[in-house]
């Protein structure tokens, strides 16, 4: 009887633990939240602005989307595009993605265009999927056409919080506001 009730304990203790460990297996394929503040003097080099904006998002690893929600307000020049980059804290680097675009500023005709981007104050909402990556090959991140490996390598940048997001203008076109993104703890995520 002692036994048994040991081996039941033990079956049962091994599929609790077993259980917990799929729940959090370390494996990044649960969603996560991403968080940037919007300030001209994150730039590089720092601008003087009364810009700011904030951008939001949701990446989900397994369904292969990142539900994104972009907010911006105070540009002195009029909205040109706004993107996430490859790029640790105070270094410039390569587009990745589009968040929003106003021709001429939109991606290659091959790429699904992202929402135009209203003047301000405004948000943005949209969903990015591996289609909308266009790099920056450069950095070792490849127009994806729909493939999971660069979209899957987006998803690993965003969690080491080397990409951040900005925002272009007609009087700073190489971005009037910027954020490093930053992974956003969750209660219970280990």
């Amino acid at each position: 009887m002692k036994t048994r009730m040991s081996l039941a304990l033990g079956v049962g203790l091994a599929g609790l633990i077993g259980a917990s460990v799929l729940a959090h297996d370390g494996s990044g394929h649960k969603p996560f939240r991403i968080f940037a503040l919007l300030q001209p003097t994150n730039e590089v080099p720092a601008l003087s602005s009364v810009a700011g904006g904030r951008f939001k998002a949701t990446v989900d690893p397994l369904a292969e989307t990142i539900t994104y929600e972009l907010s911006y307000d105070g540009l002195e020049g009029d909205i040109l595009q706004s993107h996430i980059h490859v790029g640790q804290h105070s270094v410039n680097g390569g587009i990745s993605v589009f968040l929003c675009g106003n021709p001429p500023a939109v991606p290659p005709a091959s790429v699904p265009q992202p929402p135009a981007c209203p003047a301000p104050p405004a948000t943005v909402t949209g969903v990015i999927t591996a289609a909308n990556i266009i790099g920056p090959t450069a950095q070792g991140v490849a127009p994806t056409a729909g493939t999971v490996d660069e979209f899957d390598e987006l998803v690993a940048l965003l969690r080491d919080g080397v990409t951040y997001a900005n925002v272009h203008s007609s009087k700073f076109p190489g971005g009037e506001i910027r954020g490093q993104i930053f992974d956003v703890p969750q209660k219970g995520r280990d």
